[in-house]
């Protein structure tokens, strides 16, 4: 079967590191286009990633008849707009996380996707990787027993005015950038909405962002608990609590795809960790397993990863802990938009 063909919307740092290589590496897909709205910055990532075609703008790319799918890694507030305009071109979109700034605009992207019948899936790779996949097995299968709580940590310190992750309008923030991260795992981990949710936040004086963020989440059959921090040491834990045992993921986020990547499952049996078991994956590119799935389902092989109405589900946990910042009290998330 023919690999899909890929354009690139934009050259965002996390493209050029991370993805483009990744995409390189997937026997489902062959990156054919990248795109700027600088001409000269499209050149040269396309020669540095040996990559056909460059153009000078989004929409020539999109033009391209030759192009199937998008990978968008613009800014969080042009995911929606640039995602619509690749869907209404009939490409296929695999949009980096978060999806959109708001459950109304996902659910705008959604019903343009059911109107094009393009595939459109939310760019959270670490629901591709294998120490989740096991995660997610040993929690269904009573390995540490009843799931009762999943409290994780995730920082990195960048207090940079003019990067977008720290600026409002564009969405960022540390909630918007990482803490949707334990958000997603959570609810998958759980399999399930949380009933009410409530944060604590502290905002940079200067810039507006919420800087510190800690949230709770309350499901019918547990709690989820995470801190994220854009100003603190950089930093990221998560562990998963049962009624018989616990599991701790080594590297939950950012898994170092170069080399074996680890989770701990304790039987709780002593403080000092006698009854703890080690498992090691194999090393393996979070980004290149996310192209794969993305490029099967392109070709009808298997369902997106992470399906636009996973994401609205994201979105309105994220924006019910931004209420309750204001409100103080327990926010229940609202889908509807």
């Amino acid at each position: 079967m023919e690999p899909v063909r890929w354009g690139i919307l934009g050259t965002a740092n996390i493209a050029l590191a991370k993805v483009i290589p990744a995409m390189a590496g997937s026997h489902w897909a062959r990156i054919m286009a990248i795109a700027s709205r600088d001409p000269e910055r499209a050149g040269a990532a396309a020669r540095s990633a040996r990559i056909p075609r460059a153009y000078g703008t989004y929409e020539e790319l999109l033009a391209d008849p030759g192009i199937e799918a998008i990978y968008n890694p613009l800014p969080n507030h042009l995911h929606v707009p640039w995602s619509i305009h690749a869907a209404e071109q009939g490409k296929h979109v695999l949009c980096e996380k978060p999806v959109a700034l708001s459950v109304k605009e996902a659910r705008e992207l959604l019903a343009v996707r059911d109107r094009t019948g393009v595939q459109i899936s939310e760019a959270f790779m670490v629901r591709s990787h294998p120490q989740w996949l096991k995660v997610r097995e040993l929690t269904g299968s009573g390995r540490i027993g009843q799931l009762r709580l999943i409290h994780s940590q995730f920082s990195y310190s960048n207090r940079d005015p003019q990067n977008i992750r720290n600026r409002p309008e564009y969405g960022g923030g540390a909630l918007m950038d990482i803490g949707c991260y334990p958000v997603t795992l959570a609810r998958w981990l759980f399999g399930a909405e949380p009933e009410a949710v409530i944060a604590l936040i502290e905002r940079d004086p200067d810039m507006g962002t919420d800087r510190l963020t800690s949230g709770m989440l309350r499901f019918d059959s547990g709690h989820a608990t995470f801190d994220c921090s854009t100003q603190l040491v950089p930093s990221q834990r998560l562990q998963v609590f049962g009624t018989t045992g616990r599991i701790e993921v080594e590297i939950p986020f950012n898994t170092p795809p170069e080399g074996a990547s680890r989770i701990h499952v304790d039987d709780g049996r002593d403080l000092r960790g006698r009854g703890i078991q080690t498992i090691e994956f194999a090393a393996v590119n979070q980004y290149t397993l996310q192209c794969d799935e993305f490029s099967m389902a392109v070709r009808g092989l298997r369902a997106v990863p992470v399906p636009l109405e996973d994401a609205i589900g994201n979105m309105a946990v994220i924006e019910a802990l931004f209420r309750s910042e204001e409100s103080g009290r327990w926010e229940v998330p609202d889908a509807s938009g």
